[in-house]
């Protein structure tokens, strides 16, 4: 698939999870509940990718600007259009005395008949801890998810699992929740994706509660650039939030030239990211026969005092 925001749906639903089952309560949405609907799903997928008019259209209605946001709209989408379960309601509010207690993300149903609330989550987070290193296994403490931290260090991944658990997914089971209009019962879901991103030459075991099969990624400080940047590729570019979910492609026919001034050796990526006052996301890129620019992998750059900082975060 070539157009971005369908390259970035068909992330969303068809990359692996972030989490393993996290039972009784955090059991994993699946979007598609047979063979013929996931089939169904690609080819509807390719057909979009064929005339994404009406996408587009969908999201420029509004002005987006987070990556949750983004996400929120791309999957509200599918399940308005898509071949397999389909919308009941989506930002369902929970209110009691005028007080917001917390808002569903979406309430849809499926071929089949089951009622479900799902929760949407899209998380990067970084690394952070010393534990789990694989090279002393058992001198190291093991991985633990309050090592992984957003870059920003205002969130950390065992934090927002215990939101979802203890408050996002039990709301449409409240007593109260009848007076929304959408009265269970509701089967709780958790959609979770997005990338773990791990310190370049640092081997390090997975928390228990993560899906090995997550997207990877790599960080390096400022300082650490330049060397490993020399080695893995050419061709580098930063990525704003909004493209922070599919492996990013440009096609030989939008690469006009203010869109090819954007790609830049390691040096010249450096120069551009040295004033920002936190992590920047960047991806490496090579060139395939058909002259299109493919993402060969992604990380962070991160300020040399980060990693410190990072580390006491994980340890709150």
């Amino acid at each position: 698939m070539r157009d971005t925001a369908v390259r970035d749906l068909a992330w969303l639903l068809l990359s692996p999870d972030l989490l393993r089952p996290q039972l009784p309560l955090g059991a994993l949405a699946n979007p598609f509940e047979t063979a013929q609907e996931l089939q169904a799903t690609i080819d509807w997928l390719y057909a979009l990718d064929a005339t994404p008019g009406p996408l587009h259209r969908d999201l420029a209605a509004t002005r987006i600007t987070r990556v949750g946001r983004y996400a929120e709209r791309l999957l509200g989408w599918f399940l308005q259009h898509g071949p397999a379960a389909r919308l009941i309601a989506a930002g369902v509010a929970l209110r009691r005395a005028g007080v917001t207690l917390g808002e569903c993300d979406f309430l849809v149903q499926s071929r089949q008949g089951v009622r479900l609330h799902w929760e949407l989550a899209v998380k990067c987070y970084l690394h952070a801890g010393r534990g789990g290193d694989t090279r002393n296994a058992e001198d190291s403490p093991p991985a633990r998810l309050a090592d992984y931290v957003g870059p920003n260090l205002k969130d950390r991944f065992d934090l927002k699992l215990a939101h979802l658990l203890d408050h996002q997914l039990p709301l449409s089971a409240r007593e109260e929740f009848a007076s929304t209009g959408y009265a269970g019962p509701w089967t709780p879901r958790m959609f979770v994706k997005g990338w773990l991103f791990y310190r370049a030459g640092a081997p390090r075991a997975d928390a228990l509660e993560l899906d090995p099969a997550h997207g990877r990624g790599w960080w390096v400080t400022r300082r650490e650039w330049p060397a490993f940047a020399l080695a893995h590729a050419r061709r580098w570019r930063a990525l704003p939030r909004l493209e922070w979910l599919a492996p990013r492609l440009t096609t030989r026919r939008e690469q006009s030239a203010a869109a090819e001034a954007s790609y830049v050796d390691a040096l010249a990526l450096a120069a551009q990211t040295s004033n920002q006052p936190g992590p920047v996301m960047v991806a490496a890129f090579v060139e395939d026969n058909a002259g299109d620019l493919i993402e060969r992998s992604r990380g962070f750059i991160v300020p040399d005092e980060w990693p410190e900082q990072a580390t006491r975060y994980a340890k709150q």
